[in-house]
């Protein structure tokens, strides 16, 4: 058989389970996603195991540190995967959830209800953790999810997709609800995503040449889940050292993610005074700053030991994946949201300010899925948002925005019951 049939049978059987599962109650895919984190913590030493010959595989192939903190699965790292599929069975069930309901004069009752859409698909980049988390909330909320990782990450996918497949297996559910896309070539992606009307929506997640591909070659729907260019802006009525502490947690607290900050700009009424705070800090963290003139004249002065490499474009426009920061000072609040229009990729920016006006200024200013007022941008998050595991965070404006989880898995349908009606 063909890599192509291949793709198209998997996609075929999902489109035949996800109706079998979009009539599951809640008690039956919760007792599933239960019996998949048990699965995963009984089979730690396997998992482990397998991981490390992708770890040690792309560390061979001079894969860079940020994709292999990505790639790799600890202990402790498959222990939190669980406790989210948990978190997951612990969530309200989006499935027939009414969205609106109405009764119109004519007597006829209108529901607007929420239902599945059927088959999921992922396309994913070096992130096997997006291999439980896509498949729980997939099952909660009844799609068959199709997962397409990376070859990098291929043995470690297949004995994940393997052990949730064992537990759903156990409890009775059909295991082609969690399924791995057979090959490991560009093209079986392709096939992947021409699968239309096998597939009813496609969401990449990884770097920015990934989604591109996506969005322009599939002829099935997409969701774009976006690149993080993250800024953080110290306003001239910032708390200093509450700015220094949001900046550094945005950038240092785990660098290799899509919400980690990439840029800071900085007032240049405070520009003298935080970088003087700053710069050593930052140095102290391994940071390296591509700054502006200011912020290469700042370090030239400093005592810090901080690497500053002169600003580039490339630079204002990167999402590093390492210990990188782009730095710049502006002369005002303006200037500032000018920047973030400009370089942005619409995923999430701060600003730390103590002055409400600057703050509204700001949030009209700037157009992202996320503004952080004051806090870290590391909360652009679905379990630090209180919505347990996402599948992605999408920077597009329709159907769904920012973190997604449960509800931006479903569709609507609009349920009509009358007695007799017709139309005149």
């Amino acid at each position: 058989m063909d890599e192509r049939q291949e793709v198209l049978d998997v996609a075929q059987r999902a489109k035949n389970t996800a109706s079998m599962l979009r009539p599951l109650t809640r008690a039956d895919k919760d007792r599933a996603l239960r019996a998949i984190a048990a699965g995963l913590r009984a089979n730690t030493e396997r998992i482990v195991t397998v991981n490390a010959t992708d770890v040690d595989t792309a560390a061979s192939n001079g894969t860079a540190a940020g994709i292999i903190d990505r790639l790799t699965l600890s202990g402790e790292r498959l222990a939190e995967i669980a406790d989210a599929v948990e978190q997951v069975a612990e969530l309200p069930d989006p499935v027939g959830e009414v969205v609106r309901g109405y009764v119109l004069p004519n007597g006829l009752h209108v529901q607007q209800t929420r239902v599945p859409m059927g088959v999921v698909a992922m396309i994913y980049e070096a992130r096997p953790n997006v291999t439980v988390d896509a498949a729980a909330l997939c099952l909660k909320s009844g799609n068959a999810a199709l997962l397409r990782g990376s070859s990098s990450a291929y043995a470690t996918n297949t004995v994940l997709v393997d052990v949730m497949r064992e537990a759903l297996a156990r409890e009775g559910l059909p295991q082609d609800a969690i399924q791995r896309v057979p090959g490991t070539s560009h093209e079986s992606v392709t096939h992947l995503m021409n699968a239309r009307g096998l597939v009813d929506v496609i969401i990449p997640r990884g770097g920015a040449g990934l989604i591109r591909a996506v969005v322009e070659g599939s002829t099935v729907p997409v969701i774009e889940t976006g690149v993080g260019n993250v800024h953080v802006y110290v306003d001239a009525a910032a708390d200093l050292d509450m700015a220094l502490a949001i900046l550094v947690n945005s950038k240092t607290q785990r660098y290799s993610v899509c919400n980690a900050a990439e840029t800071v700009l900085v007032h240049a009424d405070v520009a003298e005074a935080f970088l003087a705070k700053a710069l050593p800090v930052l140095a102290d963290k391994g940071v390296t700053l591509h700054g502006d003139p200011v912020v290469v004249k700042a370090a030239q002065t400093s005592h810090a030991d901080v690497t500053v490499e002169p600003v580039t474009d490339e630079d204002w426009a990167a999402e590093y994946y390492s210990l990188d920061l782009a730095a710049g000072v502006v002369p005002d609040l303006e200037s500032a949201c000018q920047h973030i229009r400009r370089w942005s990729s619409g995923h999430t920016e701060a600003i730390v300010s103590d002055s409400a006006a600057a703050i509204a200024q700001f949030l009209n200013g700037v157009d992202s899925a996320a503004v952080m007022v004051n806090a870290s941008t590391r909360f652009t998050d679905g379990g630090e948002l209180g919505f347990g595991a996402e599948i992605g965070i999408s920077t597009q404006k329709l159907h769904a925005r920012g973190p997604m989880a449960l509800p931006e898995l479903t569709t609507t349908t609009y349920v009509v019951t009358g007695s007799g009606h017709i139309r005149p």
